[in-house]
């Protein structure tokens, strides 16, 4: 009878003593908010995203169809959106208030149409 290796102790025990002395791990307010932002021709989907003042967020941004921008001068947020995979933008609104993003990387003839806002609304 060959003797299985006992690895798999050092994963597990940890969770078995987290959940007998009640220790599970909830989401709080602190959470970063995470959203998805899918950028292609001419357009970002959704085009309006609304947060909250002093709540972290994290932007995934996709491309669906090649190289895009994404730029919110006012917030101090810029990146390239690239088909391989999300770029991530993670910032926390310390203002309220509507911000325009568009794209910053010429993609077309309608590029000058790809924008969107960030509403940041207080609590």
């Amino acid at each position: 009878m060959t003797k299985r290796p006992r690895a798999w102790r050092w994963c597990v025990l940890p969770l078995i003593v987290a959940a007998q002395a009640g220790c599970t791990r909830q989401a709080d307010a602190t959470d970063p908010q995470v959203i998805t932002i899918e950028a292609r021709r001419f357009a970002y989907s959704p085009a309006v995203i609304r947060l909250k003042k002093d709540q972290p967020v994290v932007l995934e941004l996709i491309s669906k169809d090649g190289l895009h921008g994404f730029n919110a001068p006012e917030l101090g947020l810029r990146s390239d959106v690239i088909m391989d995979g999300p770029s991530r933008l993670t910032f926390t609104p310390r203002k309220t208030g509507r911000f325009i993003f568009h794209c910053d990387i010429f993609c077309g003839s309608g590029h000058d149409q790809m924008a969107g806002e960030i509403v940041v609304v207080d609590d």
